[in-house]
């Protein structure tokens, strides 16, 4: 059996060379992220500027009413604020909005947003647990809000959503 003091620890590289090869990498990652970074630049295209509308600053003729601002709207839900159906002591927060089609009427927002707290309220902690959960109620919340609207809903966007 050999003596500790007679086994002679390998030795790996010097610091000299781990600090170059560091450094080499380094430079290597950075290159790579400059490259990658200009070939996803590339194929971006700016935002288009939206044009001024035809009959700005005219008056609008009876029956156009509404047809100037036809287009996608987004409408800020109050905060939904209650208690789960299951486990009862567990409560819920959910800010959202509402991205029409087209501008709807305040009372549709309104049925919307009692539809979505009594919906909420049935909801038991196990459904909404994990990513799964959250977009499986984030499908219900679209459907439910399109049925609502006759099909003007185009999507419910969670803002927050806080369980205590």
């Amino acid at each position: 059996m050999a003596n500790v003091e007679q086994v002679q620890p390998k030795k790996g590289p010097s610091l000299v060379i781990q600090l170059a090869m560091l450094l080499v990498m380094t430079g290597a990652a950075i290159g790579m992220g400059w490259v990658s970074g200009g070939y996803l630049k590339q194929g971006e295209t700016p935002a288009p500027v939206p044009a001024a509308p035809e009959n700005a600053g005219k008056a609008e003729k009876p029956g156009e009413a509404g047809k100037a601002g036809a287009g996608p709207t987004l409408v800020q839900l109050a905060p939904i604020t209650t208690n789960l159906a299951s486990p009862s002591d567990v409560w819920i927060r959910l800010e959202a909005s509402v991205l029409y089609d087209a501008p709807q009427a305040p009372e549709v927002t309104e049925q919307i947003h009692q539809d979505l707290l009594a919906f909420v309220r049935t909801m038991k902690l196990h459904q909404i647990e994990g990513a799964s959960g959250y977009q499986h109620l984030k499908a219900d919340l679209d459907e439910r809000a399109a049925l609502r609207s006759g099909g003007h809903v185009k999507q419910i966007l969670v803002r927050t959503m806080l369980l205590e």
